[in-house]
């Protein structure tokens, strides 16, 4: 049976995009401590190599910029890679249910968030009703 509401967010995903609230989760140094500690336990999440191929760039392109991915991420990481690349080999071909597990492995590693991405530098447009004068 489904569950009501957004799945919460990963303290270290928190931390990491500001929605961290006193209030609601705790002290930001225990948040801090815990994610430390869970990277620790875990380690860093790095690329197996039986992922080679066009899942292998999925990776590189999706996975590796996720700084806040620990090595407890590693199964969905590399199921979202392998659905990725199953996706870039026959795009009609690739059922809608697969389409939605490719999206719950996203929302799970945190990758649907656009808070996540971060200023990539890019020159912003100004509004031509609200411009900088």
């Amino acid at each position: 049976m489904a569950t009501r509401g957004a799945k919460p967010k990963p303290a270290k995903l928190r931390l990491v995009d500001g929605t961290h609230r006193t209030a609601r989760h705790g002290e930001s140094e225990q948040a801090v401590e815990a994610t430390e500690a869970a990277t620790a336990a875990f380690g860093k999440l790095k690329k197996p190599a039986s992922v080679k191929g066009a899942a292998a760039a999925a990776w590189k392109r999706y996975i590796d910029p996720a700084g806040w991915l620990d090595g407890s991420r590693e199964p969905a990481a590399i199921a979202f890679c392998e659905l990725w690349k199953e996706f870039q080999f026959n795009p009609t071909g690739f059922p809608a249910s697969k389409h939605g597990q490719m999206r719950a492995y996203m929302a799970e590693l945190g990758l649907t968030d656009e808070r996540n991405r971060g200023d990539h530098g890019g020159k912003k447009e100004e509004d031509e009703f609200f411009g900088s004068d």
